[in-house]
């Protein structure tokens, strides 16, 4: 399967759960592409950080501010290997974390690098906004059970779900497929999984589709 010839970055966005970092691998072994995700685990802050927020807020965005933009900004050097690049984020993202959990000076601070920072990382052709409710949001991040999520506060997420939905549903930079998976489960079952990865491939939009896909299997089951 091949993407269309204009199309060589492509961004899968989504809230914490959503299935983003999965579906980008998947998309990319598809068309034969390279996978970008994100360093989570290089943060030495974020589990601070899920412990008390206000305490560890400012240091854990400023560490992925730098981590997002070396690992971005090093998407301008060509890929000989690869004619597409599918990354699990866009750097965009990184600022509606920030607008969530910092104010004042700090805040001021981090728009200041952040405006500097943006003209450097490539824009994607085409980016997969994964949309869904917070129950299964929540209901994914338990499954995946990983050890600095054990507590996540339902009312973060909440309050990210409706940020992120807020700046996609007003995106305007580009081409954006917003597909629905609260009721699907493309991870297990191949047909759903398809149907979405034709939906990418085949996409052929100047600004904003929305997708709601039928599920096939039995979700949760």
């Amino acid at each position: 399967m091949k993407l269309r010839d204009d199309v060589s970055f492509v961004a899968i966005e989504g809230v914490i759960g959503a299935g983003k970092t999965t579906l980008a691998h998947l998309l990319a072994k598809r068309v034969s592409g390279r996978a970008v995700g994100e360093e989570f685990d290089a943060n030495p802050f974020l589990e601070r950080f899920y412990a008390d927020r206000k305490r560890w807020a400012f240091q854990t965005q400023m560490a992925f501010l730098a981590s997002r933009f070396k690992q971005l900004g090093a998407l301008a050097r060509k890929d000989l290997f690869h004619e597409v690049t599918v990354s699990d984020y866009t750097f965009d993202k990184d600022r509606i974390f920030a607008r969530l959990n910092l104010a004042g000076d700090e805040l001021s601070l981090y728009d200041t690098l952040f405006d500097m920072m943006k003209s450097a990382v490539p824009v994607p052709d085409l980016i997969v906004y994964l949309q869904c409710s917070t129950e299964r949001l929540m209901h994914n991040i338990r499954q995946r059970a990983r050890s600095y999520e054990f507590n996540m506060d339902r009312e973060y997420i909440d309050s990210l779900n409706q940020a992120y939905n807020d700046y996609f549903f007003k995106y305007t930079h580009g081409p954006l497929l917003i597909i629905n998976v609260e009721r699907i489960d493309f991870v297990r079952n191949e047909e759903e999984l398809a149907e979405m990865l034709r939906q990418i491939i085949d996409y052929d939009h100047p600004a904003t589709t929305y997708f709601n896909p039928t599920p096939v299997g039995t979700l949760f089951g």
